[in-house]
């Protein structure tokens, strides 16, 4: 038994047993009094023990693996003995898409019964053809990454005009057509320790310019790293960052790599990027912590021993009281001085055809967490 990413660090799987048939005793190698919300989170799979036969799949679905078509087709079958509720459908197909027209036209042809992640530019379009579309508040976020261990960045002051700059609403207007909620620079939306009483950050240009002065930066000149790969929002809004920061006298170069996630990755001193939401916890440990810690994607090269110490003793923490203040306290930290500049949420917004039941919205995942057993068409 075996696992990777913050488990490992977690359960002791060596001397992790099989009880019984329905029973799993978890050996943990250090406290941790929020295992349950670890293992629930959507980047936890299970797959059986031994060498995984990618051409013979066996999972824990509804449907069972049928063939593969790489960059095409993937198609699955309804497994008469899955556990839970059987699936409505005989047979699954999950079709690949180059680009988000091609996907679009094959809804509205009836080609497809259900696609993820529609343009919000192309919802009215979708439900003017008879359509149906699926909204859910997802808490995803694509934040503006600052490098606080290089210059200009390595200076809170240049990072906190830099929050003082942006137009949140702005964003959500012109890059998610409205289908979002407003950021505070603070991840973990949906967590119950997330600290909402903290005061909304709002454009201030007044106040950046004058922080910019007082850190020996006027005339700033920065270059924002930027690529479709991120997603469809990530562009547009690194435009309009660059023209709302023309206003502080802040001169900001969009470069578009046609690879954004390549060797460059976590060395832009000045880029962004796209998270899933999950709790406070695991995203701290993931994107805040140092590498050899756990951070396994800190753009922001984050390394704060006082916040670090923080989130490692509320892991630890079985009073939910206790375990929020502890928080709270992390991510005042964060607030006065990270490095992600998180302007707001978007919405999950995904198409369906007119003839498609079941669908029902997720925070986590599109499509209702991709739960095709629940659709009937």
């Amino acid at each position: 038994m075996s696992g990777g990413g913050q488990l490992s660090t977690i359960i002791d799987f060596q001397s992790t047993k099989v009880v019984d048939d329905a029973t799993l005793e978890l050996v943990l190698l250090t406290p941790y009094a929020i295992l349950d919300s670890l293992l629930a989170e959507y980047t936890v799979g299970i797959i059986p023990g031994g060498e995984f036969d990618p051409a013979n799949p066996i999972g824990t679905g509804a449907f069972a693996y049928k063939s593969f078509e790489p960059g095409k087709t993937s198609t699955f079958t309804k497994y008469a003995d899955y556990w839970g509720d059987a699936a409505f459908v005989d047979e699954l197909q999950i079709q690949d898409f180059a680009d988000d027209n091609a996907k679009v036209n094959a809804l509205q042809a009836g080609q497809i019964q259900t696609l993820d992640n529609l343009p919000y530019n192309l919802v009215d379009t979708i439900k003017s053809s008879g359509g149906g579309v699926l909204i859910a508040d997802a808490g995803a976020w694509v934040p503006f990454t600052m490098r606080v261990d290089t210059a200009p960045f390595n200076d809170v002051k240049v990072r906190q005009a830099m929050r003082l700059i942006v137009d949140r609403q702005a964003m959500i207007d012109q890059t998610l057509s409205g289908y979002g909620s407003l950021g505070n620079d603070l991840y973990a939306p949906f967590d119950v320790n997330y600290a909402s009483d903290l005061p909304q950050r709002e454009q201030d240009i007044d106040q950046a310019k004058s922080l910019l002065a007082s850190a020996g930066q006027d005339g700033l000149q920065v270059e924002l790293f930027t690529g479709d790969g991120i997603g469809s929002v990530a562009v547009p809004a690194a435009n309009l960052f660059a023209e709302q920061a023309k206003a502080a006298g802040v001169e900001v170069k969009v470069t578009k790599k046609t690879e954004f996630y390549d060797d460059d990755y976590l060395s832009y001193p000045f880029a962004q990027d796209f998270w899933n939401t999950r709790n406070y916890i695991p995203q701290a440990v993931v994107g805040t912590f140092p590498p050899d810690l756990g951070g396994t994607y800190n753009e922001t090269h984050w390394d704060n021993q006082q916040h670090r110490d923080l989130v490692n003793q509320a892991a630890t923490e079985l009073d939910e009281a206790k375990r929020k203040d502890l928080l709270h306290q992390a991510q005042q930290i964060e607030y006065d001085e990270g490095g992600l500049i998180i302007w707001g949420f978007r919405q999950q917004v995904d198409g369906y055809g007119a003839n498609v039941q079941g669908l029902e919205p997720s925070k986590y995942l599109p499509l209702g967490n991709y739960k095709f057993n629940k659709v009937s068409i």
